[in-house]
This record gives structure tokens, sequence and C-alpha cells, in this order.
């Protein structure tokens, strides 16, 4: 099965190839040529195809897009991102909370899976700095797993068994719509909440105008072990 990067859909009807791509190929053609500056000027900082049109399919058109590309390049100068690694001490000191992993097995639809297991964060002792950074790491490690001819995004799952509101942590979760939202557009294919208690529903009357409705449509409340299954094997899980 191959993904079609202009849509961002599988198995495009081949009757609706010329309506749903030649518009997206010209506009990429036209965001290639108007980056094409930046990627001379700093071959470090060339993108994809497929990053070129996971902008455009966020920010439609190609002005937009480019501006959003231009704050992008700039924030991964200005954070060093492609200097992060597991032997930064703050990473590995969010690491032995075993409040976040990637996981070794993916989930139904192949994409890599951030599993966050809430009730080992603590908001009031976390240091927002560092659990940034640290947001950042699984989400560079967990894209730079996806294959793109593939699949492109990744699997969410926030693990709500015990969870306490010493737990909930508004900023961090701000912080990761906020990364998401600019500078990983279209990465999130799903986010699972799972074993969710009734004190939850009230972070979740807060947290949901902060995110598009595109964003909220992707983020499903698993009741049961069947309904996991549906998006991921339920033994892939740490118990």
């Amino acid at each position: 099965m191959v993904r079609d990067y202009y849509t961002g859909d599988y198995d495009v009807d081949e009757d609706m190839t010329e309506v749903t791509e030649r518009p997206m190929e010209e506009k990429l053609d036209e965001l290639k040529e108007q980056c094409q500056t930046i990627f001379t000027e700093d071959p470090s900082q060339i993108m994809s195809d497929a990053s070129l049109c996971r902008f455009l399919r966020a920010w439609y058109e190609v002005e937009p897009a480019l501006a959003a590309i231009v704050k992008y390049l700039e924030w991964r100068r200005a954070f060093d991102v492609d200097a992060l690694t597991g032997d930064d001490a703050d990473i590995q000191a969010e690491q032995a909370t075993d409040k976040a992993a990637i996981l070794h097995d993916r989930c139904a639809k192949g994409r890599p899976v951030i599993y966050v297991c809430t009730r080992k964060h603590n908001s009031y002792e976390r240091n927002n700095e560092t659990l940034t950074k640290f947001i950042i790491y699984l989400l560079e490690t967990a894209c730079r797993m996806c294959d793109e001819d593939i699949i492109d995004n990744l699997c969410i799952v926030f693990d709500l068994k015990n969870f306490a509101m010493a737990n909930m942590d508004y900023q961090g979760v701000k912080t990761l719509i906020w990364l998401l939202g600019r500078f990983y557009p279209e990465r999130l294919g799903v986010c699972l909440i799972i074993n969710a208690p009734m004190i939850f529903y009230g972070c979740w009357a807060v947290i949901r105008p902060w995110m598009h409705d595109v964003t909220v449509s992707k983020v499903k409340f698993i009741d049961n072990e069947v309904q996991l299954a549906e998006y991921i094997d339920p033994s892939l899980l740490p118990t």
C-alpha cells in the first residue's frame, strides 16, 4: 500500500486523481521553487517532498506554508533540535521516570507509537524546559522511524490508569499541541486515551478548545480492549 503525498490518503481513486492531485502538485512545485534559495544556502535544511506536502496540507496555500517552513527551520536552529540525543542528561532524567517511551512495536497501521504513562508524571515537580526537550526528542525519534512511502504519522497513547490531578499538566499538554501544530504538522495520525477516569473529562473540557477540529477528530477515547485492538494490540502496551 503506497501513501499519496499530496492528499495524505491511501489507495487514491484513479477517477479522482486529476481533481485532487494536480492542484497540489502545482503548489508543491511552487513551494519547492520558493524554498530553493533556503536549501541552496544551507543544504542541511533540505526538506523532502513529503515534508513540504505536510506543510501544504496543514496551511493549504503556498504563502502561509512557506512562512511556516521558515519559522520551522529557524526554530530547529535556535533549539538545536538535531543535536538532541538520548545521551542528553535532561532526556535521560526524563526517561528514567518511565513516564513516556517509544514502543518497539507499531500500531495496526504501522505507525510508530509514543506511549505516555500519566501516573508517573507529577506536574508540580517537573521542569517545563526539560519536559519540552523530552517531548521534542520523542517526536523527532518517532518521526525518524516513519517510512514516508508507507506511513508518515504517529500514534500517541495516553494511559490514564490511576490518574490523579497531580498528573494533569496543562502546560505540558499545551506545549505538545503547539509543537504538533506548528512544527510537526500532519504528523499526528491518532491519539488514544485509555483508562480515562471520570475526573479526566473535566480536564478534557479545558483542553478541547486548544485544538483544531481536525486534531480533535484524531483523539479517540478507548473504553475496552476490543476498541483498543482496532488500533493497537493491547499486549504490546506496558503493563
